[in-house]
């Protein structure tokens, strides 16, 4: 299974190609950070993350989109963006017909560290270790992204299969 996660975020939305089993060791495909400038009007900035994400969706063919669920944050203006780009993500998925499934950030920092509680240092090192790298993905939006992949395909391996079935089922039905 090739999952593509993404970590939202307007100025950095990290991007991480993963392929891999339930149970079974995953391996890296590749890993992206798509940046837009703060003061750009926000409809070019969706634009272009819109464009580039259906650019990674296009050339690595994953299986699935999977994207980090926005939580509440005390910045409204922070957590409004997040929000924005997670919608892109979603679509971009949505687009190219591919189930698209969201986690929590206590779901994927379960998933890859054991703790719901980890913070983004022990984060990034077990995605690190995980993936066999000889140095952490840098920024952190990368590693998350990598996080948010892995946690797909070790939590929502089975999850995915049901949607995509759903999907295809429709699709017969003429349903949408």
């Amino acid at each position: 299974m090739r999952v593509l996660g993404i970590d939202p975020g307007l100025t950095r939305c990290g991007v991480g190609v993963v392929e891999g089993l339930p149970g079974r060791p995953c391996k890296l495909v590749g890993y992206f950070v798509v940046r837009t400038e703060p003061d750009e009007d926000i409809a070019l900035r969706l634009l272009h993350l819109d464009r580039t994400l259906g650019e990674l969706v296009a050339e690595h063919k994953p299986d699935s989109v999977a994207v980090e669920r926005v939580f509440s944050q005390h910045n409204t203006q922070t957590v409004t963006g997040t929000a924005q780009a997670s919608g892109v993500g979603i679509l971009a998925g949505a687009r190219a017909g591919l189930p698209v499934q969201t986690y929590t950030p206590s779901e994927v920092k379960a998933a890859v560290t054991g703790s719901g509680t980890a913070d983004k240092a022990q984060v990034t090192a077990m995605v690190t270790r995980l993936l066999s790298l000889d140095a952490p993905p840098r920024p952190a939006d990368a590693a998350d992204a990598l996080a948010i992949a892995i946690c797909h395909i070790w939590r929502g391996g089975t999850r995915s299969k049901i949607q995509a079935a759903a999907i295809r089922a429709a699709r017969r039905t003429g349903a949408r």
